[in-house]
């Protein structure tokens, strides 16, 4: 999709407004075009959404001395389907560049696409982690911290942005093995963090199970090499956000992967937010997001 093909809306709230996801309709709600969009591999569908801060926004995210701004590399959820794609994460996005980030939104194969599910969707990720740092310094130059780059996102993409992260953890020789952390924090909003329980549970309609092309039992090694709970230590600010009344990610999969972190020796948190369901962590409107945007900030080392 191209940046002219975006839908356009009003500028993200402040976080003040106490607006259930219902009213709001998160999935469907316009965001502005962003600045650029990048190409971040040899397909034409290699594509991510680039969004910058406003010249106020910077110094609020906590940059000074000279420093550009932080890098958000945000992975939209969906349980790696392809019915839904980045367009959703357009607010969040806006809502992160006000506060100060400079926000890269890649899309990706997802499954029921050509391509998607494994290993596609697995091999598109790495690839954009991978390459769009560098290429968001060769577009913007010293307006952003090549220093302080944050991979995030939001259910599947929680996932997906945990398992970047635990890449280093990999054998060598595996395909997406990396040999640094792909920055200095991570950001899970509703993650997926336990991809086994996910097929186990049958979440949305055995969503892991098209992503995988079966269960733990069947392609154990894949999931050894797909699910997060067994790729730490990370070496990363982990920081992770779940609503308590979501309905459709347990929380107890949060819990249960900070628990590993922590015991692994990685400096992880999770926040449980009281009466919060899947989507108000991706929504600017919502009562939670201020709490959100700690989380970003503090993984960001603030």
């Amino acid at each position: 999709m191209r940046a002219d093909e975006l839908a356009t809306g009003p500028a993200p709230s402040d976080g003040k407004e106490m607006v259930t996801v219902a009213q709001t309709g998160i999935l469907a709600r316009p965001s502005r075009r962003p600045d650029h969009v990048l190409l971040y591999g040899p397909r034409q569908d290699q594509v991510a959404d680039l969004r910058l801060p406003a010249a106020d926004g910077a110094t609020a995210a906590g940059a000074s001395g000279g420093r550009g701004a932080p890098l958000v590399i945000f992975l939209h959820g969906g349980f790696w389907r392809g019915a839904i794609d980045r367009s959703h994460a357009g607010p969040l996005g806006d809502a992160l560049a006000a506060a100060g980030f400079v926000v890269c939104i890649p899309e990706y194969r997802r499954t029921g696409q050509a391509g998607g599910g494994w290993p596609g969707t697995f091999d598109d990720i790495a690839l954009a982690v991978d390459a769009l740092p560098g290429l968001v310094r060769e577009t913007l130059g010293p307006a952003v911290d090549g220093g302080r780059v944050v991979v995030a996102g939001h259910s599947a993409g929680g996932h997906l942005a945990l398992w970047s992260a635990g890449r280093v953890r990999l054998p060598d020789g595996n395909r997406w093995r990396a040999g640094r952390p792909p920055g200095v924090g991570v950001v899970s909003l509703a993650g997926v963090c336990d991809l086994a329980s996910c097929y186990r549970l049958g979440l949305d309609g055995d969503a892991a199970g098209d992503l995988m092309g079966g269960g733990p039992s069947d392609f154990p090694s894949r999931y050894a090499a797909a699910d997060p709970m067994g790729l730490v230590p990370a070496g990363m600010l982990l920081r992770l956000v779940h609503g308590d009344s979501d309905d459709r990610v347990p929380v107890e999969m949060s819990l249960s992967y900070t628990a590993r972190a922590v015991a692994a020796g990685d400096d992880a948190r999770c926040e449980v937010l009281e009466g919060c369901g899947h989507f108000e962590v991706i929504d600017p409107l919502s009562g939670v997001w201020p709490g959100v945007l700690a989380a970003f900030r503090s993984a960001a080392g603030f």
